[in-house]
């Protein structure tokens, strides 16, 4: 659950308990929910601009197709989620890959939109922070290398991609903007770096 976004400022830290989500673009234009699973750091961007923080909540609910002011702007992609990482800790009753498919499959048809239906019917990818308890309680299965709490893996992908004219002007300043990552190559981004990724709002 998103907690209130009145608790981030500069002096922010990822605590256990807390999680927030935030829309980022890639240098391409496409558009990702990052999902901070409480460990996961915000753009120093972010956490410094107090009117991003507030538009935060209001992005949120309107992707997920909340009755919000900005409801006559809503818009479906009418695409389908494409499985890529997943985490251990979430999926720890799945016996293989297959299965972990198919539940995000049947998720992505759900009503309201939950957030493996981004991708097919907002057309966001859906990084995800490594969470747990403690270093190694969480893993990403598909992912050769390290990783460590906090970490952001690609979680899901869409078939049909957003852009920024797919938002109001009125909600683009919540969107960090990174100048050198492709969500449709880059596959993890070390949490110690999110604010060399993100370092700027959308202006």
């Amino acid at each position: 659950m998103n907690n209130s976004n009145e608790q981030l400022n500069e002096d922010w830290k990822p605590d256990f308990g807390t999680i927030f989500f935030w829309p980022a673009m890639d240098k391409y234009g496409k558009i990702a929910l990052m999902v901070n699973n409480c460990w996961g750091d915000l753009p120093k961007a972010l956490l410094s601009n107090s009117h991003s923080i507030s538009l935060l909540d209001p992005f949120t609910e309107h992707i997920f197709d909340g009755l919000d002011m900005y409801s006559q702007y809503s818009y479906r992609k009418h695409g389908e989620t494409v499985l890529d990482l997943y985490s251990g800790l979430t999926y720890k009753e799945c016996k293989n890959r297959q299965e972990v498919e198919n539940s995000v499959a049947e998720n992505s048809k759900r009503e309201p939109i939950n957030d493996e239906g981004l991708p097919a019917k907002k057309g966001l990818f859906v990084y995800y922070a490594v969470e747990g308890c403690r270093p190694g309680h969480d893993f990403v299965v598909g992912y050769d290398g390290e990783t460590k709490m906090g970490d952001y893996f690609r979680y899901l992908i869409p078939t049909i991609y957003a852009s920024i004219e797919d938002f109001t002007k009125e909600l683009r300043p919540a969107i960090t903007v990174s100048d050198t990552v492709d969500f449709t190559k880059d596959r993890l981004f070390d949490n110690d770096k999110i604010s060399e990724y993100f370092p700027r709002m959308y202006s």
